[in-house]
């Protein structure tokens, strides 16, 4: 390979590298991956390994915040969102005003800063890390619970706030007090936004639900992949070409379609680059930490870390605490939203060209905000552990109280089988949540009143987005028994909690599922062959209650069969690749020989006497 290739494998191959060992070494601490990665970026950058640009990296690694506010989106509803007004622009108003205030007047009177670098100071710190304060949420759980709904609208008024923000830097900068602005130029960008507000909507109502259809019935995965990551990237770019954030972009886009059947496919799809990009986007803060810096003011940064940690959790946990949120979870908001945000890489050198901050002063508030950054997650992770020790103790209930349990259920297939089982859950108001990949199945079972989306079954990432590993029983009622053994095959390998149902294509099968460990299995025609049988036998004069004595006996017959069949090991041995062929044998010792009623027959088993002999 040529030089730049040898250089551009050997930067993968070290960001791979560190992201696991990040995680690993976190995990082992008890802290949460995100200081893992901050550290080993410090160790991958310019002081260390230098495996790559750190400013071209964060502009690539950017990507990673762009898809999780789509992943936010997509967990949210416009009606959901709508109810969150007062906490977006009540509690985020609040945040921001009062620690911008409580930052700036620091810098002025502590540090010695003039009035616009004192107020770029506070705007700048104020914002809290999104993919921090997310990420740190979203490892406990906590996104849906009430702090954390307040906790994300906070973050999602500081993103709204961004393009103001920004815009008035420029205002700030010596002279630019004066300076007349067009208004002309203003109206055209505000239109501007506006208007690419109205195509990612128009989009995302009207065109996106129809493509996706197509696609899922062409059974191209890559083609789904591909659309999704294009819908992401290309709301993110509309709206900063727009000159607002891409990742209000990428949020608004994930909102519209959080009501689409196709949601958890997507979700699925983007899931995975999220993930890797925001490791890499927390190694990149690292490999930005000018060492210089902080080693010839480690005092400097170690009390001013301090000063923002405090004045910035006080804020948060009066805000909080003035919503009638309880101690313990206010204290979590105010660590979580603690940290510096990306903003704050952008603002700093934005006031530096403007000629507001010093070189010194930029890179110390540079290198302040990174602190802050790895200090966060670093006392987030004591809180958890420190608050559970003062909660007063709950007392647990009774062993066998199952009164206040409503049991959810994921199906996979909708099909002739799956439909009727959902019929049975519904109707004891059983929490059911659906997947198919079969476009016209979800269509029409929007009559159900259940949760369904498009996706396959037969992947691991799809049945993780579905929440699988919050249910309490995983019946699998596809109609191909190879899916279903991979189903099942995934499950008992990475799911652990849920129980299995399955329903079972024939004897074999059943033998099968048996095998791989599932809790219980089904032959999809045996019970209504048993049923149709009982039927019969009425009609030929045998009481209801003798004709279903006799079905439970040929059904124990049958299950008694089936277990011997395991024990001796009907099947080993033999071709791995082929089927094997069971013969169907009488429950019963039948009283008559066959008799054969035509020729054909009469020949047929003839030849069956022949071989058996």
């Amino acid at each position: 390979m040529p030089v730049d290739e040898h250089a551009l494998f050997g930067a993968a191959l070290a960001f791979m590298c560190a992201a696991v060992l990040a995680v690993v070494v976190a995990k082992r601490i008890g802290f949460s991956p995100i200081v893992g990665y901050l550290l080993v970026g410090i160790a991958i950058g310019p002081i260390g390994i230098n495996v790559a640009d750190p400013a071209v990296v964060h502009t690539v690694a950017e990507l990673g915040v762009v898809m999780l506010l789509f992943l936010v989106g997509l967990e949210l509803k416009p009606s959901h969102l709508l109810s969150m007004g007062h906490y977006i622009f009540g509690l985020g108003t609040a945040q921001l005003v009062l620690t911008s205030l409580a930052f700036a007047l620091l810098a002025y009177f502590g540090l010695g800063f003039g009035v616009a670098a004192a107020v770029v100071s506070g705007l700048a710190l104020s914002v809290s890390g999104t993919a921090i304060a997310l990420q740190l949420l979203g490892e406990r759980g906590d996104l849906g619970s009430p702090y954390g709904q307040r906790t994300f609208s906070i973050l999602l008024f500081q993103d709204i706030a961004v393009v103001p923000l920004l815009a008035l830097v420029p205002l700030l900068a010596p002279g630019g007090e004066s300076e007349i602005h067009d208004p002309k130029g203003t109206l055209v960008q505000a239109a501007m936004a506006v208007g690419a507000i109205a195509v990612i909507v128009v989009a995302g109502r009207y065109l996106l639900n129809p493509l996706f259809r197509v696609l899922a019935r062409s059974g191209a995965r890559e083609a789904m992949t591909a659309a999704a990551l294009m819908v992401v990237l290309g709301a993110a770019g509309l709206m900063e070409i727009a000159g607002m954030s891409a990742a209000m972009g990428a949020f608004l886009a994930g909102l519209l379609l959080s009501e689409s059947t196709f949601r958890h496919e997507l979700e699925a799809n983007v899931d995975a680059f999220r993930g890797l990009l925001l490791a890499i986007f927390f190694m990149s803060i690292g490999m930005t930490l000018n060492i210089d810096v902080i080693l010839h003011h480690i005092p400097r940064l170690v009390v001013g870390a301090l000063a923002v940690a405090v004045i910035k959790s006080v804020v948060v946990y009066l805000v909080f605490r003035a919503d009638n949120i309880a101690p313990g979870d206010s204290l979590r908001a105010a660590v979580a939203l603690m940290a510096a945000g990306e903003f704050a890489f952008v603002l700093f050198p934005l006031g530096l060209a403007n000629g507001i901050l010093r070189t010194e002063q930029a890179d110390l508030l540079i290198a302040l905000a990174a602190l802050t950054m790895v200090l966060g997650p670093l006392l987030f992770a004591g809180i958890s552990r420190f608050l559970p020790r003062f909660a007063p103790a709950v007392p647990e209930p009774p062993a066998d109280d199952f009164t206040d349990a409503d049991g959810s259920v994921l199906v996979i297939g909708f099909g002739r089988f799956g439909q009727i089982v959902s019929q049975c859950l519904l109707a004891q108001d059983v929490s059911v949540t659906i997947i198919d990949k079969d476009v016209e199945m979800i269509q029409s079972a929007g009559r159900f009143g259940v949760h369904i989306y498009y996706g396959d079954g037969t992947r691991l990432d799809v049945l993780r987005a579905a929440g699988a590993e919050t249910m309490e029983v995983i019946c699998v009622c596809v109609d191909n028994k190879e899916d279903a053994n991979r189903i099942v095959e995934i499950v008992r390998a990475s799911i652990l909690g849920p129980r299995l149902f399955v329903r079972s294509f024939d004897r074999v099968h059943s033998m099968e599922l048996v095998r791989l460990g599932v809790d219980f299995e089904l032959r999809e025609t045996l019970e209504s062959a048993l049923s149709f049988g009982a039927r019969t036998l009425e009609a030929l004069g045998v009481s209801e209650s003798a004709a279903e004595a006799r079905i439970t006996d040929v059904r124990e017959r049958d299950r008694a069969r089936l277990e011997r069949q395991m024990q001796d090991g009907l099947f080993a041995g033999g071709d791995a690749f082929a089927r094997p062929k069971v013969e169907p044998e009488p429950l019963t010792e039948p009283e008559r020989r066959a008799r054969p009623l035509n020729p054909e027959a009469q020949d047929i088993l003839s030849h069956e006497t022949e071989f058996s002999g």
